[in-house]
Parts: C-alpha cells; structure tokens; sequence
C-alpha cells in the first residue's frame, strides 16, 4: 500500500494551501494556489476515505475484546473489510500520476487518409461526431480552418474544443479511424473500405512555448478554397512557417489579425505536442503500458456499417450501436479507454 508518510505529506500540502487561499490578496496568487487546491481535492477525498474504513476496522477488531460489544464489532469488521478493497483501489487510482494537460483544451484536426472521396465524406462524419459529443458535454468548438471537398466531405479540418476536462477525455481519439461501409456513389452496392486520420492535441498558451520571430515566416495570400467556401477579396489568408521544424499552418479566414492569432495557436498546440512526445519516448517503458500512444499511423477504431458496429482495437471493445455513436454517444468508448489505461498504469505500479 502507499507509504504514511506520503499521504501525510498530500494532507499537509493541503492544509497548507487551504490557509495560503485564506491569506493572499494577489490575483495570481491566489488562480495558482486555487488550481493545485482543486487537483489536491480529489486525492485528499480518496485519502479521508481509506482512513476512515482502515481506522474504524482497527477499533472495530479492539471492540472484540470487550464481549457485550463483540458481536457488534464482528458485523462492522465485515461491513468494513467489504469497502476496503474499493477504497483502496480509489486511492491508488487518485494516487496515480495525472497528465497535466487533462484539463485543458484541445485542437482537433481531422484529415482523410486511404479512400478518396469516401474518406473525406467520413473525415466529415467523424467531425460532426466530434461536434455532437462536444455539444452533449457543454463544450464549445471552434473550426479554425476546414477545406471542404467538391461531395461536401472534408480535406481538413482543424478546430478548437474549449470546456471542461476536453483534452482527459478526447485524447485516445488520436490515431487513424476505418470505415466499411457502401458508397453513396458505389452503384454495385459494393462494401468499401477507406480512413481517416485524428489527431488530438492539448492547446498550449505562450506561456508553455515560445516562440521567437526569427523562427518562423508569415505570408499573407488570397483567401481561398474549395467549393467556393472562402471568396474574398483582400489578402488575408495567412500561413506561418516555423523554420527549425519545417511545421507549416495556415489560417483562411476573414481576418488576417484573427487568422494569425489561429494559426500561432494551432503552431503552438503541434509545437507543444512534438516537446510531449519526446518527454513520452524518454519513458518507453511507460507507454508501452499504456492504452495506445496516440501514434497517428495507429489504427485505433472500426465503423462497420453493414453490422451496426463500432469496434475500439486498443481494449477490443464492440459495440453495436454505431447510430448512436455517429450521434455523439461516445461516453461508453471513453470511459472504457480510461479504464484501461488506469488499470494498465496501477499494473506498473504493481
């Protein structure tokens, strides 16, 4: 089990930042004091709670020397030992080292891969799956840049998803999705096969990478797209290269000032992601326990629509309910993936 004298540390960190929120005046102070507060919250109610079972068995089991009290104390030794093994398991869980870019958002970006046509009419599918979990949650989305193809599909998509705990639950989504399904254009009634790429990554502010003038160009180029969706007149479009890394985004929107903020932001989030990676690939042994690696080549999800299924590769969950899913109800696939990457993570701990 956990040491002592670690608990006892998290409940003096605690304290200590309960008596700091009740002391400061600063405003930075006290969003600093108040976030580490918050994240210690959950941990320090897994931690009350295995006391409390474990104090209340060993007074319960020094109650069975006392004989009038004896058969009081045997029916909350067994009342007690059943909640140990679930408030242990809870501490271990809150216990476990959380990534610290759970809690913010995200951009998502969506590409068709194998498949032509049919890819980007799924690339279009997918994100209005995206959109309607998005929407189920409370979050907000943002489309920063989309290309659409000439059939309605997408050739790109790059949007921001801003709420609650967006990046914790969206980031198992990276890697590439599969589709089987019957074309719309297939006139033999043909099953087809074709992919999409998702990639998930956190939105990083400045303050986490820095990017200095020298290294990257700005260009300024006529809006434009396919299928007519940008017709403007004014140079505004904007791409931005990051010359150390050869990483190139573009922003077609109304606005230059606007597009520049976008594409800095989206550079940002793919700038932080790669300095992500690497911190990941120094800890192999980790990720080779974890519930994928968010690898883009990975294939991680089929959507079988002849079937009605929707299988998840990583855990070797099916589900055959894709309507639903295709409607936003993925909180059954998520949980699942963060289910088994908790169990995978506490199965190192040993």
């Amino acid at each position: 089990m956990v040491p002592e004298e670690r608990l006892r540390e998290i409940l003096e960190r605690h304290a200590y930042l309960e008596a700091r929120l009740a002391a400061a005046a600063d405003p930075s102070e006290i969003a600093a004091a108040s976030r580490d507060y918050a994240a210690l919250g959950p941990v320090v109610d897994a931690i009350r709670d295995w006391q409390g079972v474990t104090e209340g068995l060993e007074e319960a089991r020094r109650m069975l020397a006392d004989p009038e009290m004896a058969g009081l104390a045997e029916e909350e030794i067994s009342a007690l030992e059943a909640r140990l093994p679930a408030a242990e398991h809870a501490l271990k869980l809150a216990l476990l080292p959380r990534d610290e870019a759970d809690d913010r958002a995200a951009i998502l970006e969506i590409r068709p891969g194998t498949g032509g046509d049919e890819a980007a009419l799924f690339a279009a599918d997918l994100f209005a799956m995206y959109r309607r979990y998005a929407e189920s949650r409370g979050w907000r989305v943002d489309v920063l840049e989309e290309t659409v193809s000439d059939l309605g599909g997408l050739r790109e998509l790059v949007a921001a998803v801003r709420g609650s705990g967006v990046f914790a639950r969206l980031k198992f989504e990276s890697g590439v999705h599969r589709v089987q399904r019957v074309p719309e254009t297939e006139t033999q009634g043909r099953i087809h096969t074709s992919a999409a790429t998702v990639a998930v990554l956190p939105e990083a502010e400045e303050i986490d990478i820095e990017i200095p003038a020298g290294e990257i160009r700005i260009d300024t180029m006529r809006a434009s797209g396919a299928g007519g969706q940008h017709v403007n007149t004014t140079d505004s479009a904007v791409r931005i290269t990051h010359l150390p890394t050869g990483l190139v985004v573009t922003s077609s929107e109304k606005s230059q000032h606007q597009n520049r903020a976008r594409a800095m932001a989206v550079l940002r989030a793919r700038l932080y992601d790669m300095e992500r990676r690497k911190a990941d690939a120094a800890r192999a042994a980790e990720r080779r326990g974890q519930v994928g690696s968010g690898d883009r080549s990975e294939r991680i999800r089929t959507y079988n629509f002849p079937q009605g299924r929707v299988t998840d590769h990583r855990i070797g969950l099916t589900l055959y309910r894709l309507p639903q899913v295709l409607e936003g109800g993925l909180d059954e696939l998520i949980d699942a993936l963060i289910e088994a990457d908790h169990a995978a993570r506490l199965a190192e701990l040993g």
